[in-house]
């Protein structure tokens, strides 16, 4: 749902450089950044945060549709924005011959997000799937954005997207699956690797035909349940915090995806991390299909 209050209303911007500034006397981004400590009540500072938090949403929102072109396809089809959700797709992503497709985690964060602190408080190519967009849209790929944990209007849940793994499903399903795509590509932070790893093995025959490549970032796939099969092993990578350099390798259990470092030691730092890796991985998956 819209956020009431926009980063203008509440004297926020984004500057030159993608980092979230106060706006100056002037008009334009100052150098000061968003200070959560407004008072000694903790739960007014929260609360504050969870109003520029919704404002941001709706931000990135806005720069989908407004800078990436990006479209709002609903979910369940035929809902409205009071009673449903919504997925990101870039214009004639059905007809493209390699999609992908975006995954965030759980939390407060939306389509269009890998993490919500970052964009706050450090900036919007860290914190957002914007970078992976730009890339994409350079190769010519069709491109989808879930927007797996957007389950609730007020107190009543969403039709197809009560929780991110009934929303993962619908959204295979029903835009996904009629692609014309012959690869399609995964990038999944975190509990979207669950949400990945779930649908491998719940439509194991089309995603093994079609899937040519997934990315894993800071995956936690493994409370899944799922057995990990040899075709999951053989097309995916999942790069783990660490304060190794990028992509070394890591220890990997025999069941398990391999592992890579991404480079930093934050979990939510690994998806802007080691987003060359793996474009790189990509390249080379497909060229072996």
């Amino acid at each position: 749902m819209s956020s009431t209050k926009s980063i203008l209303d509440l004297g926020y911007t984004f500057n030159s450089e993608g980092q979230l500034r106060k706006i100056g006397e002037d008009g334009q981004p100052s150098n000061e950044s968003f200070e959560f400590n407004i008072s000694s009540d903790h739960q007014e500072c929260q609360a504050n945060y969870e109003v520029l938090g919704a404002a941001v949403t709706d931000h990135i929102y806005h720069l989908l549709e407004t800078e990436l072109n990006l479209i709002r396809l609903p979910v369940p089809k035929g809902s409205t924005e009071k009673n449903g959700t919504f997925i990101f797709v870039s214009p004639e992503f059905d007809k493209q011959d390699v999609l992908l497709v975006l995954i965030h985690g759980s939390g407060a964060v939306r389509a269009g997000q890998w993490a919500r602190s970052l964009i706050i408080n450090d900036c919007l190519d860290t914190g957002t799937q914007i970078p992976y967009i730009k890339k994409a849209q350079a190769k010519g790929y069709g491109i989808i954005v879930l927007n797996s944990n957007d389950n609730f209007r007020g107190d009543n849940k969403i039709s197809h997207s009560s929780s991110a793994e009934e929303h993962a499903n619908y959204v295979w399903k029903t835009y996904i699956k009629p692609t014309k795509a012959a690869s399609i590509l995964i990038v999944a932070h975190s509990y979207g690797g669950i949400l990945t790893v779930l649908l491998a093995d719940k439509e194991k025959k089309e995603f093994e035909k079609r899937v040519k490549a997934i990315a894993f970032t800071d995956s936690v796939h493994g409370y899944s349940g799922v057995k990990i099969s040899k075709y999951l092993k053989q097309v995916s990578k999942n790069w783990i915090s660490s304060t190794s350099p990028l992509d070394t390798p890591m220890k990997t259990p025999d069941f398990d995806i391999t592992r890579v470092s991404a480079g930093h030691s934050k979990h939510e730092m690994t998806s802007c991390k080691c987003i060359d890796s793996v474009f790189k991985f990509f390249d080379e998956k497909l060229n072996e299909s």
